[in-house]
């Protein structure tokens, strides 16, 4: 009889994240009777902002957000998945990742997680209030002139959407050292946040995307939600109390919905894990096509893999939410991920913020985040 194996995991606490991984163990649990894996959870501002290196001194398994892979790396807490998977196995999930998802996880020559959750900036609407989505940020501005737009603005969101349309207009903000984007470009970015943050509720300041399709979905004040990283189960019948419908981008550029900020989750292993191969199958397993086409989406939990959001009976539960947001996913922007960048996204998204609230001006901003990204690299 095979020795019990006891692993952990640590994910966020929505049914999104929560629900799907939790499923999965107890399947897992069917081919390996002697393995339990529990998971615990933390919030989304935790999920955001918690360093990886603390939860991979207690957890086997990690769900990580792709901009921590520069600390990770430099800090050696996390398990390179190519050191036990196959690499056909790697290659044939590669292949079949929405976007830039499997890119994000891999970082100075290794695979650091397997994208289990694919998500971006898209367009959210109530369809019974909004009955197209828009397709241009002017519009966008109209609708808000009329107070039917929610945006969330706590941070990080508030930086998320400044790169998103930055990306949008062709000056996508940079990755490596040097001035954070063209100063055009930026006070473009920034004068059209002055001009839709002075219009809509100073509630959307504190919300973040969870608060944003709730306020969406629970009253009739709103209609649309212009920037939201996706939550596919909102476009659920039943699961809140109006069914919200998710879309492309709204540009405001010229070129449609590129250059969405991505975002989205991936399962990792603790470099101290006494069980390395058995984690590193988990991972795999959890990220395959018929997983995620299977019990991932079947359980709340919302797919990273390709041949999942390709799937007519994945689509029809979710209102069509993958289908009708594809293009924006796979145009999306990676951002950056070196060691030192989380710091950034802290103090850039208050930068941005005070900028809005009118207590510093634009110019003044655009200079402190070029100097702000400049110093989170490491010397």
């Amino acid at each position: 009889m095979a020795e019990k194996i006891s692993l952990r995991g640590m994910t966020w606490s929505d049914p999104r994240g929560f629900d799907p991984v939790v499923a999965a163990a107890s399947e897992f649990q069917k081919k390996y009777p002697h393995v339990s894996i529990t998971w615990d959870k933390r919030s989304l501002q935790g999920f955001e902002s918690t360093p990886v290196d603390e939860l991979a001194a207690t957890y086997d398994f990690i769900v990580v957000d792709h901009p921590h892979m520069g600390a990770v790396v430099s800090e050696n807490c996390l398990l390179p998945l190519d050191k036990y998977a196959p690499a056909a196995t790697l290659a044939r999930l590669q292949a079949e990742t929405v976007g830039k998802s499997y890119q994000s996880y891999f970082y100075q020559g290794h695979q650091w997680a397997t994208p289990i959750d694919a998500a971006t900036q898209v367009q959210a609407i109530r369809p019974d209030l909004c009955p197209a989505p828009l397709r241009n940020m002017s519009d966008v501005l109209v609708a808000a002139q009329a107070g039917h737009v929610v945006w969330p603005m706590r941070p990080p969101h508030v930086l998320m959407s400044f790169f998103t349309l930055a990306a949008n207009i062709g000056s996508p903000c940079a990755v490596t050292p040097g001035p954070l984007l063209d100063r055009n470009a930026g006070q473009k970015v920034l004068a059209f946040l002055q001009r839709v943050y002075g219009l809509l509720d100073p509630a959307c300041r504190e919300m973040d995307p969870i608060a944003a399709l709730d306020a969406l979905a629970e009253g009739n004040t709103f209609s649309v939600c212009p920037l939201v990283y996706l939550y596919a189960p909102y476009g659920a019948q039943g699961y809140k109390t109006h069914t919200i419908a998710f879309h492309d981008m709204p540009a405001l550029g010229s070129n449609g919905p590129l250059g969405s900020a991505l975002g989205g989750t991936g399962c990792a292993v603790s470099a101290r894990t006494a069980q390395p191969e058995l984690c590193t199958e988990f991972a795999l397993w959890l990220a395959s096509a018929d997983v995620q086409r299977g019990l991932y989406a079947s359980h709340t939990g919302q797919p990273g893999n390709a041949m999942a959001w390709g799937d007519a009976q994945v689509n029809a539960a979710k209102g069509n939410a993958y289908a009708q947001t594809r293009m924006t996913h796979e145009a999306a922007w990676l951002r950056p991920r070196h060691a030192g960048y989380m710091q950034f996204q802290e103090e850039g998204s208050h930068m941005l913020l005070d900028a809005l609230d009118g207590k510093t001006p634009h110019d003044t901003v655009l200079d402190a985040l070029d100097i702000c990204f400049n110093e989170s690299f490491p010397a």
